[in-house]
């Protein structure tokens, strides 16, 4: 009798605890929720800021912003009149690195600084902070040469400045440029620098900013400074 009631009991048991196994199942993460945060974590990690240029992805962002941004002219408002510009294709990293640093204002923190009579008017320098801030920003990135039998020196011709010392490769400085002045060209620099666009008008302003007297360093003593915006 009473080994047919411990064995009651013990079926009793069993089956209350092959039922509370039923009904309590583990504790998951859902799938679907791991993967939304895996997901989520990604994005947060390899989205960039789309003017996360720096000098060591210089070349690659440069040809990605450039199928990006189509555009070749823009224009130049200054106090002595404006300029129009256009910008070549076939100079695709310096034509998409004078777009880039006119979309983001660095132009527009910027005067001509150099006058040399004859020869260039150039810009892109300035004693305001924030050009310096937005040149240490991008890390001071350079652009390899696009040098092109075809595009000249001419009067007019848009070209990228360069450090000559220690720059075997003749890499372009992309934060400042020159217009050719000199009614003859300089095609003793062709070669030299890469020249990736040409005024279309203002003429004029070229003229008047040319006149402008300067000091020995070639800096006019009274600025011109320039806000530039891209044309679609």
């Amino acid at each position: 009798m009473q080994g047919a009631i411990k064995l009651t009991l013990y079926l009793f048991s069993y089956i209350i605890l092959l039922y509370g196994c039923k009904e309590s199942p583990q504790k998951q993460i859902p799938q679907k929720k791991l993967t939304k945060g895996v997901k989520h974590t990604q994005s947060m990690v390899t989205a960039k800021p789309s003017d996360s240029i720096t000098s060591k992805n210089a070349i690659d962002f440069l040809i990605r912003y450039g199928e990006a941004h189509p555009e070749t002219r823009v224009h130049f408002k200054t106090r002595l009149g404006n300029l129009s510009i256009k910008l070549y294709k076939d100079t695709p990293l310096h034509r998409a690195s004078f777009l880039f640093l006119i979309n983001n204002g660095y132009f527009n923190t910027t005067c001509f600084h150099r006058i040399v009579p004859n020869f260039i008017v150039q810009g892109g320098n300035s004693e305001n902070p924030n050009t310096l801030r937005i040149k240490n920003k991008y890390q001071n990135y350079t652009i390899p040469p696009e040098f092109r039998t075809h595009r000249k020196h001419k009067y007019g011709a848009l070209a990228a400045a360069r450090e000559w010392e220690n720059n075997p490769s003749k890499k372009s400085n992309p934060f400042e440029f020159y217009f050719i002045q000199a009614k003859k060209g300089a095609h003793h620099i062709n070669g030299e620098h890469t020249v990736f666009g040409e005024i279309t008008s203002g003429f004029d302003t070229l003229e008047k900013i040319s006149r402008l007297q300067a000091g020995r360093d070639e800096w006019p003593y009274k600025d011109v400074f320039i806000k530039a915006k891209v044309l679609n």
